[in-house]
């Protein structure tokens, strides 16, 4: 693959993720349902990773998560970053190697992903004893069913742009 090859892929990546970024930041946080805002951004980074692999999962999931950081202000500073890094490399690998390249093994990806993420947001907050257990999982779970809704969305949005990129070629 050619730079020039390189660099329309990952551009073609970061331009399928503009609407989803908006969508998540501008237009869904006015209409929460069931009280909770989907995380629409981890699931981008899950689809790559379950299209293109491990290595690519990890990268764009550790650009989501700059993104991420960007954002939003809660939590530790760049601990998104880095989830988002070894999200993208687990997705990738658990598609590659246990589950199959589609919608399914995108849809499992992002319930773990999605279920990671809450798990960290709810230790945090136990060790700082802001909310019991059993609030925080039933916001955690809405949270998650809520963000599950869109997985097949941002999955074809993904795979659209991923038939239209350039492949690496195997000699």
């Amino acid at each position: 693959m050619t730079t020039k090859d390189f660099t329309i892929k990952w551009l073609a990546y970061a331009l399928a993720l503009l609407p989803v970024w908006f969508l998540n930041a501008f237009l869904l946080p006015k209409f929460p349902l069931m009280g909770v805002i989907p995380m629409l951004l981890p699931l981008c980074a899950v689809a790559v990773a379950t299209l293109e692999g491990a290595t690519a999962g990890a990268g764009f999931g550790l650009a989501v998560g700059i993104l991420y950081d960007a954002i939003t202000l809660e939590g530790i500073p760049g601990a998104m970053t880095f989830l988002m890094a070894l999200l993208g490399l687990g997705a990738g690998l658990l598609a590659q190697y246990a589950l199959r390249q589609d919608l399914i093994g995108c849809l499992i990806c992002s319930a773990l992903a999605l279920g990671a993420i809450d798990a960290m947001r709810m230790g945090i907050r136990l060790l700082n004893s802001a909310a019991p257990l059993e609030a925080m999982a039933l916001v955690a779970g809405k949270e998650i069913l809520w963000s599950l809704c869109f997985v097949p969305f941002i999955y074809l949005l993904f795979r659209w742009v991923f038939r239209r990129v350039p492949k690496a070629t195997v000699l």
